[in-house]
């Protein structure tokens, strides 16, 4: 009877045991397929700087007035069209024109001004010939006298010598006089000239032409609108000279600036035309920086051909600088590089050899954060082609995980190029956890007994149970 109940009971622990073994051999399968995972892939990397900006045209012309007064009309385009927005100019097209009334006023004034000045210059003239000439009759008079005087015959009494004497120091003095009065004439022809030529510059002005040939992107005015010129000139129109070269500003942060440079190439689209990639290249790093809530950004000028006239002035683009580029090498997404298993994950001798290896790195002087920062997700931001940081990536280990190191380089933002011992082409790395609603992951994480005993699990579902009933 002994026997038998040793028997009974050796056939009741092999049972136990063969079941432990397929119930531990089933939650290893479930451990190895509970996470989310990538495999390694051989492709093109390119890394880019993406930030925003306006499509601007290369060249524009403010056309202002620089004076006063009430537009009267518009100029034609070549069609014989007043002219208006999208209108094609040429070089000294009539844009529009201004109430003269006041300016041709002016300028008659001034004309009239002009003409008296000359006048009196020339009556100036004729004194200074008229003095001229009372000086030479004084000369002979005073010669006459001063001959008289001299043969002491008494034949000119003293206040008549004079006489002669001053009459003739009077005229030499009337010639420099008339000669003065010569010098202001001019001086008044000159000035009179001044203003007249000034007068007519502003009843020019009331025309207003095209200083270039292009194609107005603006007009900020109306027929019977009154234009206000005080310090600055009032802005008519806008003209854009060539609208088949155009330009984008893009703000650059500069954290980013370092890595750019003139003919870089570029990518870029517009909300306009959401599928098309516009190309260009880096024709300027403006110098002058913005700050924006402690934010700086410098400029950076885009140039871009658009001989299809697509791109239009003022636009939003987005754009994409290229800072490097690998070709056929291998990558993993970035979630990959991201993802950080928990303790009970890694595994007991994992946790040993990390452990180990962080007291290696201090006690070599090493910072042990800095050693463990490694195993998280250290996901370089915008590299360059240079730039090369280390990592790791995490692959299933049965039940556990465990890390494989790697060197990181380019990244595009969703791939980055990763390389190191044991990196290939097809590895499953980890990128998530367990998908939410599995049956892993609806288990508690440590696992139940197989010689648990099961309860029966209630239908939650009302209309399940009321059935059940």
């Amino acid at each position: 009877m002994r026997k038998v109940i040793v028997i009974v009971l050796a056939v009741i622990l092999l049972g136990g045991i063969g079941a432990g073994a397929h119930w531990y051999t089933h939650r290893n399968a479930e451990s190895a397929a509970k996470f989310r995972t990538a495999p390694v892939a051989r492709g093109d990397i390119v890394a880019t700087i993406s930030a925003t900006g306006t499509v601007e045209p290369e060249e524009v012309v403010d056309v202002g007035a620089q004076v006063t007064g009430q537009i009267l009309s518009f100029g034609t385009d070549a069609n014989n069209k007043p002219v208006d927005y999208n209108s094609v100019v040429t070089e000294n097209m009539v844009l529009a024109r201004i109430d003269p009334s006041l300016y041709q006023s002016d300028a008659d004034s001034a004309q009239a001004a002009l003409v008296q000045a000359q006048a009196n210059l020339v009556r100036a003239n004729a004194d200074l010939v008229q003095k001229q000439a009372l000086v030479e009759q004084a000369q002979n008079d005073w010669d006459r006298a001063q001959a008289l005087w001299n043969t002491k015959s008494g034949a000119l009494a003293q206040s008549a010598y004079d006489q002669y004497k001053a009459n003739f120091e009077v005229a030499k003095a009337n010639v420099n006089i008339a000669a003065a009065n010569i010098k202001v004439a001019e001086a008044a022809v000159t000035q009179a000239q001044s203003t007249l030529y000034r007068c007519k510059r502003n009843l020019a002005y009331c025309t207003i032409a095209s200083p270039v040939k292009g194609t107005i992107i603006a007009r900020r005015v109306n027929t019977g609108q009154t234009v206000v010129s005080n310090l600055s000139a009032s802005s008519l129109f806008l003209i854009a000279r060539d609208l088949k070269r155009m330009q984008v500003w893009v703000a650059v942060n500069e954290a980013d600036i370092g890595s750019l440079f003139e003919g870089q190439p570029v990518k870029f689209t517009v909300d306009a035309f959401p599928n098309q990639v516009f190309v260009g290249q880096v024709g300027k790093v403006r110098l002058n920086a913005t700050m924006t809530q402690n934010v700086v950004t410098y400029t950076v000028e885009v140039v871009t051909d658009n001989s299809s006239g697509k791109l239009l002035p003022y636009l939003t683009a987005n754009a994409q600088f290229e800072t490097g580029r690998k070709e056929k090498a291998l990558m993993v997404p970035n979630a990959a590089l991201r993802w950080t298993p928990t303790p009970a994950q890694v595994g007991p001798q994992a946790q040993t050899a990390e452990a180990g290896k962080v007291q290696e790195k201090a006690a070599s002087g090493g910072d042990p954060q800095t050693a463990k920062a490694g195993t998280g997700s250290g996901l370089p931001g915008k590299a360059s082609g240079s730039r090369r940081t280390r990592a790791r990536v995490w692959v299933g280990d049965g039940a556990y995980v465990r890390a494989i190191p790697v060197t990181v380089g380019l990244t595009d933002g969703v791939n980055t190029e990763i390389s190191g011992e044991g990196v290939e082409e097809g590895l499953e790395v980890i990128t998530g956890d367990v998908l939410p609603g599995t049956a892993q992951a609806a288990a508690p994480s440590g696992g139940a007994s197989p010689f648990t005993p099961q309860l029966p699990t209630r239908n939650r579902n009302p209309s399940s149970a009321g059935a059940t009933r």
